[in-house]
């Protein structure tokens, strides 16, 4: 009875394996019956690099290679058709003359980029993320581009540098509020407004960092804010959360140790996404062991984070006499975009643009110019009542009447503190009888 069962057991797995074999024939063959199909193609500039993005319904690979006599770069994708067109891509301010595609050996999709100049080509995929497809990226660095002189020369006259990060932008629209209103587009109206008015103010300049609709990676931005030598680093955001209801400006500093509050960590962990959707590729971190560059990062970073702080508070008093605050006070939570050692650096959420009453004010220009002044107000508050050494503020803060906006929880005798000057003189200078303030109310501060 044994060699029977025995004999049944063989058969059984003489049939298996038998089965499997076929398996293993067939599955190459339904694996290259199903092609990727490329269904938009889009286009962007940058200042130093234009970028080409290929959606596709799935992954697949790819090769990049270049061509001279005349200057090409060519990409072939494997077993992949073409459903999207590409005659109306902005190529006018871009080193593409032309964009061609034919069949490869009859499956594969090749790409041809006429050139108007030679350019460093380089490429990646990104995978599927939330409602975003699959997507290969051909990024076209410029080549021989002469950099804009960053570095200023620290004289007595320097003035107080502020480097403005405008978040999101080309691939990555940031979040989304109703009627299609994008993130992206509002912090860089934003932005452009705040340069106007640091600009007007004796002493500083700003900067852009993100000066059009292009994305550039989280690292990027921090490494931008280093060669600026900024002396403060402001990322602005217009963030999306899990309720409607969620409204309010915020600051928003680095932190170490985890966040401040659930709203922060949530904020934190979408922002630090970014480069999963707008494109970073296979960034370098650091020849450095992880570890040992962490710890070498934290410490280093202690300065920089209390003068965030400061930064920080006086921007948030600044946000409260104009609109609703989030939270009273600066949060922290470990953003990638603050992790910079050198440059204090603060974040801005000007608002939630899920909230409909909010995305209403966001999408307003005057709202948005008003917004900017007040975070100039903030920043200028701060650095005016502590110059830098060696900047012009320092020399000659003496000569400019300095501002503070009353905020709630304000009283004469903190805000005399803050400035270092006797609440006599705070009196005196801005003709009080009583120490009785209102919010809203704008004081002159004396020089102390």
């Amino acid at each position: 009875m044994l060699g029977k069962t025995e004999k049944r057991k063989a058969k059984l797995r003489a049939r298996l394996t038998g089965a499997l074999l076929a398996m293993l024939v067939v599955l190459p063959v339904s694996q290259q019956a199903h092609s990727a199909e490329v269904e938009g193609v889009r286009l962007w500039r940058a200042p130093d690099h234009t970028r080409l993005v290929f959606d596709l319904d799935g992954p697949a690979e790819h090769k990049l290679f270049m061509l001279k006599n005349p200057d090409r770069v060519v990409i072939d994708v494997s077993g992949a058709k073409l459903s999207a067109g590409m005659d109306g891509l902005p190529l006018d301010d871009t080193p593409i003359s032309g964009v061609r595609h034919a069949v490869k050996n009859s499956k594969d999709l090749r790409v041809v980029l006429d050139l108007k100049q030679p350019v460093n080509p380089r490429s990646f995929a990104l995978r599927r993320h939330e409602q975003l497809p699959d997507r290969l990226v051909i990024d076209l660095h410029d080549r021989g581009k002469v950099e804009e002189k960053t570095i200023e020369q620290v004289t007595d006259d320097r003035h107080i540098l502020i480097a403005i990060d405008a978040g999101h932008g080309g691939e990555d629209p940031g979040a989304l509020g109703p009627g299609g209103l994008r993130e992206k587009d509002v912090v860089l109206a934003i932005s452009r407004y705040l340069k106007a008015s640091i600009d007007q103010r004796s002493g500083f300049s700003a900067k852009l960092v993100r000066t059009g609709d292009y994305y550039i990676p989280l690292r990027e931005r921090v490494k931008k804010g280093r060669q600026l030598q900024a002396d403060l680093f402001v990322s602005i955001h217009a963030d999306a959360f899990t309720r409607k209801d969620a409204r309010g400006a915020g600051v928003y500093v680095v932190s170490s140790r985890g966040a401040t509050s659930e709203t922060a960590r949530f904020l934190a962990q979408r922002e630090n996404e970014s480069d999963l959707i707008g494109g970073a590729g296979s960034l370098s971190l650091s020849d450095k062991d992880d570890t040992l560059a962490g710890v070498l990062l934290d410490l280093a970073m202690t300065a920089t984070m209390n003068s965030s702080l400061d930064i920080g508070s006086s921007v948030l008093s600044s946000l409260g006499s104009f609109t609703h605050l989030h939270k009273k006070k600066v949060e922290q939570a470990n953003f990638s975009v603050l992790r910079n050692p050198d440059v204090p650096s603060i974040l801005v959420e000007t608002g939630f643009i899920t909230n409909p009453q909010e995305a209403r004010r966001l999408r307003d220009p005057s709202f948005q110019k008003r917004m900017a002044e007040k975070l100039s107000d903030g920043i200028v508050a701060h650095f005016t009542a502590r110059p830098p050494a060696g900047s012009w503020l320092a020399a000659n803060g003496n000569r400019i009447d300095r501002k503070h906006t009353i905020t709630r929880g304000d009283t004469l005798s903190g805000i005399a503190a803050r400035y270092d000057i006797s609440v006599a003189d705070l009196k005196r200078a801005n003709g009080m009888q009583t120490s009785m303030i209102r919010v809203g109310q704008t004081l002159t501060i004396p020089s102390g």
